[in-house]
């Protein structure tokens, strides 16, 4: 209904540059929902931006694009208001036509050409796999799914990326932590460092190490004590230089490759079971071993992006906005942490995504600043990299925090949590917010079977609307096999729900074009409240036939659209609770 809106007033514009009135504006075009029904259905603010340039008062203007308006068989009239809206007033037959408009396009209904078809690759999760995923991965799990399921929706073709993080000091600081543990298994027990990984799945690698290699791999528990640095990251890089020493490069890879796969199956595994599967895993290694990151350095220092400083390489970063340069390759010749990210980028580029995002946590905010002045650097249009920072989810339990530690092992796992709430609480609560907003994520509350629980709730509406069409059956009460009369449907609260229903398509665009999820649960929220309130007021089955038809099909557009809804959300839509 609104791109009808929208395709009228191009025509009215078109023609006004036909006569010369006005040079161009259809870009320009802009309809809304209007806030207060008095003043129409949807409004444009048109002639105002385009009355500079017509150099003529916004009321005139208005007055003209209205003159030029076709005919429409949605339209019942048009107003101007001050200080020159266009304000359009909507037939009922348009808003009764949007029933059979979803029954036809079922699961389809939603679904536009926003994208064009464009190539956009999402990356989200990427947790070092240094131990099992977390509740605050989780957000990012489900943010990043749905962020793709909304964009494929709207038309563009959407990839799921996780980029392993297989290299670097966090993978030195695993294998290291299931090492010393091995040590323990074997009879040893050196010290274990503070800001090693504590949990309870180190043991577990530990204990299959020492299952499948017996003593293999022990050394002298006290000389690799001895003589400690007392700052305690310096006394863990070298406890880590110790351990690669103790088990020279081949068994040292055996150990660290070990951990990192089965704790890679492990987090794959846990994101297939809450719903989320991933088209691509990209390993940070292959960016070294494909030659990435030289190509991508090159790249840079051909653009003059690079120089030379006390034997480092660095980026300069500050020339796009960045606070300072940034180093990407050490004195010592090794490459650092952003070096590979800048190869990362100029690999995603190379593979031909026409737009990229980036799913962060919300303490990258720093880091998105340099990746987006790399990006700049490798000649990226300013709005290809699109960076979203997440949010941490804090989770409350009888109105008490739950204390977290990652590092400390000491934290509640998305395992546990889907456990505790199922996949699908879990999902919606961690989409109901905006990503950049706090959240604080009520276990109780997500578990509440009451019309507070918001899946609940629209979940109810789904299996409510179900259970109608059950009684239908068990009741054997016939069905007219001709189309229904929609005319029928007279009621204030018909009519607020088909007008809901008509907005579907419109919050799908909207949640694609600004990446916003959190958008179609406010929706749902909306229709289910519209839903239940019909329900409530009207009666179904016991109506006359022909207004029970018309009234059967408007609940089952409803159902088919919070089924799409909830679906671009990855949550279930349940037909009985």
């Amino acid at each position: 209904m609104k791109q009808h809106l929208t395709q009228l007033l191009a025509h009215a514009v078109e023609e006004l540059c036909r006569r010369g009135a006005l040079q161009d504006g259809e870009e320009r075009i802009h309809v809304e929902r209007a806030r207060n029904p008095q003043h129409g259905d949807f409004a444009s603010n048109l002639a105002m931006v385009l009355a500079k340039d017509a150099r003529c008062e916004p009321r005139v203007l208005a007055e003209q694009l209205v003159a030029c308006l076709p005919d429409s068989p949605l339209l019942e009239k048009t107003e101007i208001a001050a200080p020159g809206f266009i304000n359009f007033f909507v037939l009922p037959g348009a808003y009764r036509a949007v029933i059979g408009d979803i029954l036809a396009a079922g699961a389809r209904y939603g679904c536009g050409d926003l994208g064009g078809g464009r190539k956009v690759l999402v990356e989200f999760v990427s947790a070092n796999p240094t131990g099992p995923l977390h509740v605050g991965h989780g957000r990012g799990a489900a943010f990043g799914d749905a962020v793709a399921r909304v964009l494929d929706a709207a038309g563009y073709q959407a990839q799921r990326e996780y980029y392993v993080n297989d290299a670097g000091r966090q993978m030195d600081i695993l294998a290291l932590s299931v090492w010393l543990r091995y040590l323990d298994l074997c009879g040893d027990a050196p010290a274990f460092p503070a800001n090693g990984y504590q949990g309870d799945y180190i043991w577990d690698l530990a204990a299959d190490l020492h299952r499948e290699h017996a003593g293999a791999y022990q050394t002298d528990a006290g000389r690799l004590d001895a003589q400690l640095p007392d700052d305690d990251e310096a006394r863990l890089d070298e406890l880590i230089s110790r351990c690669k020493t103790a088990l020279g490069d081949n068994a040292y890879h055996t150990v660290l490759t070990r951990a990192c796969d089965t704790l890679v199956e492990d987090i794959r595994r846990d994101l297939l079971e809450f719903g989320v599967r991933f088209d691509n895993w990209f390993s940070e290694r292959s960016l070294l071993e494909g030659g990435d990151i030289e190509r991508a350095l090159q790249a840079l220092d051909a653009r003059g992006h690079l120089y030379e400083k006390d034997g480092a390489k660095w980026f300069k970063a500050t020339d796009f906005g960045d606070q300072k340069d940034r180093a990407v390759v050490r004195a010592n010749g090794s490459h650092t942490y952003f070096a590979s990210d800048i190869a990362y980028h100029f690999n995603k580029g190379e593979r031909g995504f026409e737009q990229i995002v980036d799913v962060f946590g919300a303490d990258h905010h720093g880091y998105a600043k340099r990746i987006a002045a790399s990006c700049q650097a490798l000649g990226y249009a300013r709005d290809r990299l699109r960076v979203l920072l997440v949010q941490f989810a804090v989770l409350y339990r009888n109105g008490m925090k739950v204390p977290m530690s990652t590092r400390g092992g000491h934290f509640v796992t998305l395992r546990e949590l889907r456990k505790e709430v199922g996949n699908d609480a879990a999902r919606f609560f961690y989409v109901s917010r905006k990503n950049d907003q706090h959240m604080d994520f009520d276990l109780d509350l997500a578990k509440a079977q009451s019309a507070d629980n918001p899946v609940y709730y629209i979940q109810y509406a789904h299996a409510r609307i179900c259970s109608v069409f059950r009684q239908l059956r068990e009741k054997n009460i016939p069905v007219d096999a001709a189309a229904p009369d929609y005319e029928l449907l007279v009621e204030d609260g018909e009519f607020e729900l088909m007008k809901t229903l008509s907005r579907f398509p419109e919050v799908v665009e909207q949640a694609a074009a600004g990446l916003e999820p959190h958008l179609i649960a406010y929706y749902l929220r909306d229709l289910a409240n519209d839903f239940h309130a019909y329900y409530n007021a009207h009666p179904f089955l016991s109506s006359e036939a022909g207004l029970r038809n018309a009234r059967l099909g408007l609940i089952d557009a409803a159902r088919q659209v919070i089924a799409n809804g909830l679906d671009l959300l990855g949550v279930g839509a349940p037909e009985k609770m």
